[in-house]
Order: structure tokens, then sequence, then C-alpha cells
């Protein structure tokens, strides 16, 4: 595992994951956001579901498993 990330790749994620332990701890906490905001990742996750599950309307192609 080593060997696919640089010291500098370790570096920069190490600071990022230092800064997301004490920011928190030092910034002042947020209002929640509006409501319609918090819908925002739903209906992004039920547009890929319908996606995923709709039929594809390309005929004669045939899936082979292996």
């Amino acid at each position: 595992m080593a060997r696919c990330f640089g010291l500098g790749s370790v570096l920069v994620l190490a600071a990022l994951a230092a800064s997301m332990v004490v920011l928190p701890l030092m910034l002042p906490p947020l209002p929640p956001p509006p409501l319609v905001l918090l819908f925002f990742p739903v209906g992004i996750m039920a547009a890929l579901m319908l996606l995923a599950f709709s039929p594809s309307d390309q005929n004669g192609v045939v899936y082979a498993s292996t």
C-alpha cells in the first residue's frame, strides 16, 4: 500500500485528517441548512435508483456472465 501513495500525498491526507479533527473544535456551530437543501441528496439517490432499475431501450443486447 505504501507504493501507491507518495510522501507528498500522504502528508496532504494526514493534514486533511488533522484539520477535520481540530477545526470543528475551534469553529462555532453552524445553523442547520434549509429543508429544501436536505432533500437534494435524497433526490439524487432516487434518480440514480430509477436509472439503475429502469429497463434498457436497446433491443437485442445480450449480457453474458463469465
